[in-house]
This record gives C-alpha cells, structure tokens and sequence, in this order.
C-alpha cells in the first residue's frame, strides 16, 4: 500500500511570515516559494522509492520536504543547520505519518551513522544497517555559498564507500548556481570545464535535470540554478585515490590556458614523458584532456609517489 499524501497543510509563504524566516545571506539561503517547482525537481529526478532512504539536505520551510513526501517517499530524513526552521519542519513530521523526521546539525560535519539510525527508525521493519535500503537518494536546494565544498566531500565519501554513500544504489540530486552546474557537467573542450568537471565524471554519471530560474526564489539572487543528478558509475574511471586525481587536475588547470606541453616544462621537462606515456596530446590545453586520460595520469603519478608542485 502506498503512502497518502500530506495532508492540508498551511502555505509556505505563510509560515515564513508567521516565523518571521527571512533568508540569512551569510547562509546563503534563498527560498522556493512554487510547489509546482519542487514537485517537477523530484519528478524528474526519477527516484526509485521503493525501499529507499531520502536524505535531504536543507531543508529550509520545507516545501521541497513535501514534494518529496507526496511523491510516496517512506523514509525521509532532513538535515537542517538553521534552528529557525525547526518549527516548520517540526509540523511537516507531525503531518507525514512517521516518514520523516528532521535532524538539526551542518551537513558537512553531521554523522553520516546518525542519518542512517533516523532512517532505521523511521522504518521499522528494517535491519539495523544501511543495506537495509535498496537506494538511498540525496537531495537538496543547496547553498550557493557552500555547495561546492559539500559536493567534494561527498564524492570523497562515494569513493571510499563511506556513510550513507556505503548503500548498494546511491543517486545524488542537487542543485547549484547554473556556473557551478555547468562546471559539474562540461565534458572534454567545453568551455565551463574544470577542475570540478574531472573530479566529479572520474566516478559518477553526471548530467542536468532542470533550470531553475532566478525569479523561482525569494529573495531573488542574481543569477538562474540548475538541478544536476549523479550517479556512480557501473566501472568508475578513477584508478588512483581521489585525493591524487584533486591534486593532479589543480596542477593542471591552474594554468588552464596553456598547453600541457609549457605546464609540464615549467615544472619539470623530464616529466613531460608522462604524457607520451598516457597517449595525451601535449598541444592540448587542460580543459582539452578527457576524464579517462586525467584518471590514467593520477594512477601513473600516485603508483610512482610522483611529487607535484
């Protein structure tokens, strides 16, 4: 039996007023006042919800909460670094029928086991372990001040199979400012590609899902976001640690409009051998340079303990 809708429940835009929530800049925080926005994020998103464990990265009000929840997710799980929002949030889990609960605390230093225990929770017939999950989907309107930094540690985590990214299936639906979402998803000569690029497409599956526009916020910040979905790769390309491959594609694309040839004589010209060695054109300038071939440079540099400026 699938679960029902949330029931009634009193508009965002009048909770924000009754709380008086108005959105810190120094959080970076802008909200989504449209449901019909929020529910075509989670619908396009295309989460297997059956037997899943959402986590939700702030939360705000809520109201992509609720897309969520009357899009048949069982178990939710939000975290929320802003105690102000508590008592919204705090509504929306009397209202959801014990499949959600909220967890105050900084996503980036918040303990991934204390999620996983909120998720058992919420689910009761289920082992006392992540397995227990056949997927577990992290979703978020994250903000722009720190979403890049929560993007790396949770590859860091995906890599290593850590925390909530130990489950057999794991996807990750996130939004960015359209600078940052272009950076994430620019493939080998397009110009938005980067260091980000790399790091990101060595072990997942990365692609947009849906431009959000400036105007779908209050306040309005200055520039549109875009939605980006990853997911691991079946055969990740990355062969060496993804510490090595951040270190490598610093190097690189520190001096971004120079050709590899001129970056790796400056640094030292007997190792431009190594990229003979990795079949990579030395003419081409790093943003040039495919995912798979930056990948076969940081496994030659890390096997050989190649020091890096």
């Amino acid at each position: 039996m699938s679960p029902s809708k949330l029931p009634k429940l009193p508009s965002i835009r009048d909770l924000i007023q009754l709380y008086n929530l108005k959105a810190k800049q120094q959080l970076s925080q802008n909200f989504i006042m449209d449901k019909n926005v929020t529910d075509k994020i989670v619908g396009l998103a295309g989460l297997e919800l059956d037997n899943a464990l959402c986590v939700e990265v702030g939360p705000g009000p809520g109201l992509l909460t609720r897309s969520i929840l009357d899009r048949g997710a069982r178990n939710v799980i939000a975290v929320e670094k802003d105690e102000r929002f508590l008592p919204t949030l705090h509504q929306l889990q009397d209202a959801a029928d014990g499949r959600f609960r909220v967890l105050l605390g900084d996503m980036l230093k918040v303990d991934h086991q204390a999620i996983i225990d909120s998720g058992l929770q919420l689910e009761s017939n289920a082992d006392k372990h992540i397995e227990s999950f056949n997927y577990v989907h992290l979703i978020g309107n994250l903000p722009f001040g720190v979403a890049t930094p929560l993007l790396v540690q949770w590859l860091h985590l995906l890599a290593l199979k850590q925390g909530i990214f130990s489950a057999p299936n794991v996807s990750m639906s996130l939004m960015f400012q359209k600078e940052v979402g272009d950076r994430i998803t620019a493939y080998a000569s397009e110009s938005a590609r980067g260091r980000l690029s790399v790091v990101a497409q060595s072990i997942c599956d990365v692609f947009k899902i849906y431009n959000v526009p400036s105007t779908s916020f209050v306040p309005r910040p200055k520039v549109d976001a875009t939605v980006v979905q990853l997911r691991p790769l079946e055969k990740p390309l990355l062969k060496s640690s993804l510490k090595t491959l951040e270190h490598v594609t610093r190097f690189a694309f520190m001096k971004r409009r120079k050709m590899l040839a001129r970056i790796f004589k400056d640094w030292d010209p007997s190792q431009l051998a190594l990229l003979e060695e990795c079949e990579i054109d030395p003419t081409l300038r790093p943003q040039d340079v495919s995912t798979e071939k930056f990948c076969m440079l940081a496994q030659i540099i890390e096997q050989r303990s190649i020091k890096l400026p």
